[in-house]
């Protein structure tokens, strides 16, 4: 049979990593089946397209796995591909929780011949040979034999053969450089940010969060020996073909054991399997400069922090007290001595937000070593406590506001102003984190820095502009690059002379691998 591997784009904004699932999902399929990957991030699709594919590729099974945001168009597709007679078994965290919904059994439409709750490590096999008898259930949950939910141990986890996946569709260089690029230097002719898990779960239970709820609040680890594997076969992947390959450690919170991840650390530099990663790991886990040590000495370039406010209050609602603001620039300082930069993540239209929200946090933004602000809207996400407590007091605007999804659009009401003012707040903190001015003034507080330093700052900043602001086509980023002009050709002028120079053969030039 032949299985296709679905994941959705939401339609408005596309992620440049693929996700995790599928791969595994490749892998844990029982033999003598094809499995073709489709990722509507990188290869977009309508729904008469993926009808037309379903049909033209042969297809017996498809699996579509989607988070909440993605979760209406994903039910789009399904509907189509359904519509030519091919079976859909819809996964992940949303329909985890929303079963009835995507089985049609609250009195909506129906999307899916079946769902798979939970992590499907263990169903997912039993679901294709129940597809090839034509015997599909509507249900698949992991449970034992007494009914109660199991967890799957992570440590037999499967090898993805990444050596020999096609790859094609998610290189981030475009075609027309490929050439170009992969004769430059230790080559560039592809670039690829690969997902990549050491454990799963999380014990913190932040109210809005819905990973506690799905991979539960033990966590689980992979042996240090399978991580590394996969690390050393990604490198020799991207030396093979001439290019380059950025890992990002999915896991929630990477150093949530602090001994376990420096043991893994120690391990990856141990057997030279360093690739650049990037990883998530709250503020409070980054107060160990030996930790921080070794993120950089094993590739570490970029940390994930989800500060969520720099009010005390707000997080303490939110049942995130942990995270102390106070120490939020001590935390970076000691990130950015290493030359390690951090992604910080900022909720707005919390309980304790008032209007000029934004401009104060970004006071507090403006004093950090320059990173990569980032800034979202409280969403109540279904199962949530945020969703129970805000259901409890009627709060709530669009109950069931993924299936008529807006991006960055509020669903309940804030306390302290109104939804028109969080929208307004939210627009301020985007608008001028990446202006073109942002964007200089973010590379200008590196001029004792490196200008490969300097031109990753750069680099991610114009990326994650499109985050907030439409970049998906060619004309968008033309735009960009000519409001960002000057920048750009001071960068590539310092660039040019630096590359031109003798260098001291015996060195690394970190421009090399910067840009």
């Amino acid at each position: 049979m032949r299985i296709l591997l679905y994941n959705p784009d939401n339609g408005v904004t596309r992620n440049f990593m693929p996700h995790l699932w599928m791969f595994l999902l490749q892998a844990l399929t029982p033999p003598g089946h094809e499995v073709l990957l489709v990722d509507g991030n990188a290869q977009p699709m309508g729904e008469t397209q993926i009808a037309q594919f379903v049909r033209d590729q042969n297809i017996g099974l498809v699996g579509i796995g989607a988070m909440t945001r993605m979760v209406a168009r994903a039910y789009r597709m399904a509907d189509a591909i359904r519509a030519t007679g091919v079976p859909v078994v819809v996964g992940g965290p949303h329909v985890t929780e929303e079963a009835d919904e995507a089985l049609g059994r609250d009195g909506g439409p129906r999307h899916a011949d079946a769902v798979a709750l939970g992590e499907a490590d263990e169903t997912w096999p039993q679901i294709v040979e129940d597809a090839v008898r034509g015997e599909l259930k509507e249900i698949y949950a992991p449970v034992d034999a007494m009914g109660k939910e199991r967890k799957p141990s992570l440590n037999h986890y499967p090898t993805i053969p990444w050596d020999k996946l096609d790859l094609d569709q998610f290189n981030l260089i475009p075609k027309l450089m490929h050439p170009l690029l992969k004769g430059f230097r230790e080559g560039w002719g592809t670039f690829r940010i690969v997902p990549v898990e050491s454990g799963r779960g999380c014990p913190y239970g932040c109210e809005f969060c819905t990973v506690t709820g799905f991979f539960g609040d033990s966590i689980r680890f992979r042996t240090n020996e399978s991580v590394v594997n996969e690390l050393l076969l990604l490198k020799a992947r991207a030396r093979k073909e001439g290019g380059q390959i950025a890992v990002f450690f999915i896991d929630d919170n990477f150093a949530i054991n602090i001994k376990r991840t420096k043991s893994l650390l120690r391990d990856i530099i141990a057997a030279k399997a360093q690739v650049f990663w990037v990883a998530q790991i709250s503020a409070n886990l980054l107060r160990d400069e030996e930790l921080v040590d070794l993120i950089a000495a094993s590739g570490g370039k970029w940390i994930f922090i989800g500060m969520e406010s720099i009010d005390p209050a707000n997080l303490k609602d939110v049942n995130k007290g942990f995270n102390k603001p106070g120490e939020y620039a001590a935390v970076l300082e000691r990130l950015a001595k290493r030359n390690i930069y951090a992604i910080t993540s900022f909720i707005f239209g919390m309980d304790n937000d008032t209007p000029g929200v934004a401009e104060r946090t970004l006071q507090q933004v403006r004093t950090w070593p320059p990173g990569l602000p980032i800034f979202g809207l409280l969403t109540p996400l279904p199962a949530t406590p945020l969703y129970k407590r805000l259901e409890a007091a009627g709060r709530l605007t669009r109950p069931r506001h993924w299936l008529d999804f807006v991006p960055f659009t509020m669903a309940h009401t804030p306390l302290k102003m109104t939804i028109e003012e969080a929208h307004a707040e939210l627009n301020y903190g985007w608008a001028h984190s990446y202006s073109p001015e942002a964007l200089a003034q973010a590379v200008a507080a590196l001029d004792d820095q490196h200008v490969g330093d300097r031109f990753n700052i750069f680099l991610a900043r114009l990326c994650f502009r499109g985050i907030y602001f439409p970049m998906m086509r060619k004309s968008s980023w033309l735009r960009v690059v000519l409001e960002n002009r000057r920048t750009i050709l001071r960068l590539l002028k310092e660039g040019v002379f630096r590359w031109a120079r003798p260098r001291n053969s015996g060195s690394q030039d970190s421009f090399d691998v910067a840009t």
